[in-house]
């Protein structure tokens, strides 16, 4: 296979501009997310009775007639102001638009597929259907129309959540991705080129497959201003399979023959964008605990193991100096980690995670990845040739065993592209400040694409106008935007560097 053949590319129709949001429902610690899961053969008649030669299926209607009405068709708009170039001396002579090669606003559409989970309307899909959205369209399979809205997302997974008014909808029932088979016949349900309520089928390929798409386009996100890409560390162990996937099935449903979600159908692995032959999907049992933590608490609630994993084989093993060749090897257990309080040593080989096998390194951050913090997870090791099991209390990324809320004080601000925080009393005491509302996330957006800010950066004026709070810098924003201003000055300091900064801003 030659390298073009390897391309890895993203499933979907255009470009939007990279949005990463995190909105709010009121009370969410109170509310009980409940999903339909397997269980219930009842109706199942039909996909006993295949008539099909050698265990082969005769036909794939009972999972396409169950699933396709849970499958939505999302269209994303987003405006993006684009630059024109300098005009050339054959403009000056025929003409053209825009002259002096300034900006302008473009729309930019999109398209995509999503999976509705509860039957109030919320719909899991793929953070690249949604991100950079001003505005959804959900339609239905029953070609009804609804705003959606972006409840939350999650990068690491490529994973969203969204919202659309009303109820009784019919929702998909979650089956389990780890009683998935290699061989196991399943079907692709989306809306590839606007396509509508498509179904094509296939078998898993492969299972746990790691392809660093998700990885690529975290450092592709800092990349641009020297950032190094922060936050948590993509989960890639997707279900590989060959059942067609093109673009606009992003966000759509990987089902087995009884109609059960077990994937959410992300990439593909094409020369030129289309498909050739394998597709991926993020197993279901990741799609539930994201999607349950987005609508519950409006963040991801990723519990930590503490330890620096290692994928063993042959040559690894010898570097290492391990005996085994599969497994995990433990090549760091920081001491404020939960391993290190549980017992697990540098050098161990971790066999099994709550009885399940993990032999890479991508099944290994999916068996974690679904655990929240203050949780417990069973972990069978080989040390120096003794199996041993612990119990390890999993943390949070700051090391207690607390879920994190996201703070108040926090803001996403859309078309920015950054994560705002208020500064801490101690803060503003180290910093030297009175106030001022701290840059703690980048990622693609305006802040990326106009200045070199860099995380960490310290906003205290927004033009004239000083900010001591996150509503603050907002309502200076929107008051230069009317008062006709075509941009301001972001003037701030980073921690550490007495020097002040200043940075233009296009806020068309």
């Amino acid at each position: 296979m030659n390298q073009t053949a390897k391309t890895v590319a993203i499933a979907l129709v255009s470009s939007v501009v990279t949005l990463t949001g995190y909105h709010f429902l009121g009370n969410k610690e109170n509310r009980d997310v409940i999903f339909k899961e397997a269980g219930d053969s009842t109706g199942l008649t039909r996909l006993a009775n295949f008539t099909g030669v050698a265990g082969v299926p005769g036909d794939f209607t009972y999972g396409a007639e169950v699933s396709t009405p849970g499958v939505v068709h999302i269209k994303a708009t987003a405006m993006r102001q684009v630059r024109q170039r300098m005009p050339s001396i054959f403009e000056d002579f025929f003409g053209g638009d825009d002259f002096f090669g300034g900006p302008r606003n473009q729309q930019a559409e999109s398209s995509g597929s999503g999976v509705i989970i509860t039957s109030d309307g919320y719909i899991a899909t793929n953070n690249h259907v949604v991100e950079g959205a001003d505005e959804l369209e959900v339609i239905t399979s029953d070609k009804k129309i609804y705003k959606g809205k972006v409840i939350g997302t999650d990068p690491s997974t490529d994973l969203a959540v969204v919202k659309i008014e009303g109820g009784n909808f019919q929702a998909l029932t979650f089956g389990n991705s780890d009683n998935v088979k290699v061989g196991e016949w399943v079907l692709a349900v989306g809306n590839p080129f606007n396509l509508e309520s498509t179904v094509t089928a296939g078998i898993v390929s492969a299972k746990g497959r790691d392809i660093s798409i998700l990885k690529e386009k975290y450092a592709q996100r800092f990349q641009r201003n020297g950032n190094k890409a922060s936050g948590d560390t993509p989960i890639e162990s997707f279900i590989q399979t060959d059942a067609a996937v093109n673009p606009g099935n992003s966000g759509g449903a990987l089902v087995n023959l009884k109609g059960e979600l077990i994937g959410i159908n992300t990439a593909i692995a094409s020369p030129n964008g289309a498909y050739a032959g394998y597709a991926f999907a993020v197993p279901s049992s990741i799609v539930k605990k994201v999607t349950a933590d987005i609508i519950k608490f409006g963040n991801v609630q990723r519990g930590y193991l503490g330890i620096s994993p290692l994928e063993l084989n042959s040559k690894v093993a010898d570097e290492v100096g391990s005996k085994l060749d599969e497994g995990i090897y433990v090549a760091e257990v920081p001491e404020n980690g939960a391993a290190h309080a549980a017992g697990v040593k540098k050098g161990d080989v971790i066999l099994k995670i709550d009885g399940i096998e993990v032999k890479s390194e991508p099944k290994f951050r999916e068996m974690i990845g679904r655990k929240r913090p203050g949780e417990t997870v069973n972990i069978t090791l080989n040390r120096n040739g003794s199996v041993k099991d612990y119990s390890v209390t999993l943390r949070n990324r700051d090391g207690g065993k607390d879920f994190l809320k996201k703070e108040e004080a926090t803001a996403v601000f859309g078309k920015l592209g950054v994560d705002l925080e208020e500064l801490s009393a101690t803060d503003k005491s180290k910093i030297g400040v009175s106030g001022g509302v701290k840059i703690k996330k980048i990622y693609d957006g305006e802040i990326a694409n106009q200045t070199d800010i860099r995380e960490g950066f310290v906003i205290v004026k927004v033009g004239d106008r000083k900010v001591a709070s996150v509503a603050e810098f907002k309502k200076a924003l929107e008051q230069a935007k009317a008062d006709g201003e075509e941009g301001v000055l972001l003037g701030g300091v980073y921690p550490g560097y007495s020097k002040m900064y200043y940075y233009g801003l296009g806020i068309e």
